[in-house]
């Protein structure tokens, strides 16, 4: 297995998903305030990676200002089609992405594998899709609360993340990030111990599947109800390496600080 004290050479990432908020208009306001409180605070980069989801609509404006400021921020798509082009109306390839500057898109978001009913075999060609167009994928996984249940905490999300890295020959970058469904909005987290067994069972897919150098240096995050006031406990698990954060990240003041945290956590 990956000795955990590797930890200190992956570099954590806290990263907002908007999901469906926040017209382009508002994007730029929210991503110039952003920028400004982290460097007015001395956020330091290199230290704790930032990173926003906004809507595809907000993508444009975000790499302008991101390009023409020279903001450290970076940022990703909330998803991108298995296709690379064609007749489907209402996806988005991973070259239109790859154009924009994306650095990263989310794949197989619960909301995604719930309300649009996309499978691990989908889930699997996007992560494909991603890696093929130089994009790295944070790779969403996660049990409902029936699943934790009937199956316990870590079987399903060691079986999605299983087929999603079944396309993957190799990868220089990849994300996983652990969801737990029955969090996901909920306003009850999983405890930082409950998060770090499941953390660290993904940690053993990544290993198997593509070789421990890989899973040594694969981020792995937690989300699902994260707040400034719970990171830190999260923070401290060997195999956690920082968070994908919802509702929370559209609270300009409580995602910096949720980002600022982890400068002192260290």
């Amino acid at each position: 297995m990956v000795s955990v004290g590797q930890k200190q050479n992956r570099t954590p990432l806290i990263a907002g998903n908007w999901k469906m908020n926040l017209d382009h208009l508002q994007a730029i306001a929210f991503v110039q305030k952003l920028a400004w409180s982290l460097k007015d605070a001395g956020h330091n980069f290199a230290d704790v990676e930032a990173a926003i989801f906004p809507p595809f609509t907000d993508l444009r404006s975000v790499q302008t200002l991101v390009s023409a400021d020279k903001l450290e921020l970076a940022y990703g798509a909330q998803d991108v089609s298995q296709h690379a082009s064609g007749a489907y109306t209402g996806e988005i390839s991973g070259s239109f992405l790859k154009q924009l500057d994306c650095r990263y898109v989310i794949i197989g978001h619960s909301e995604r594998r719930t309300l649009h009913a996309e499978t691990d075999e989908i889930v699997a060609a996007k992560t494909a899709a991603a890696i093929a167009n130089g994009i790295v994928p944070i790779i969403c996984v996660g049990e409902t609360a029936d699943d934790l249940e009937n199956h316990g905490p870590s079987a399903v999300p060691v079986a999605q993340l299983t087929a999603a890295l079944s396309s993957v020959q190799s990868a220089s970058d990849i994300v996983v990030a652990y969801e737990p469904v029955w969090a996901i909005g909920s306003g009850q987290a999983a405890t930082p111990e409950q998060a770090e067994a499941v953390c660290a069972a993904l940690r053993g897919v990544l290993e198997s599947a593509l070789g421990s150098d890989v899973a040594a240096k694969t981020r792995i995050l937690y989300g699902g109800s994260v707040k400034s006031t719970n990171i830190g406990g999260f923070m401290k698990q060997p195999n956690v390496d920082g968070a994908l954060v919802g509702g929370a990240s559209l609270d300009l003041a409580e995602f910096a600080s949720i980002i600022r945290y982890q400068k002192h956590a260290f």
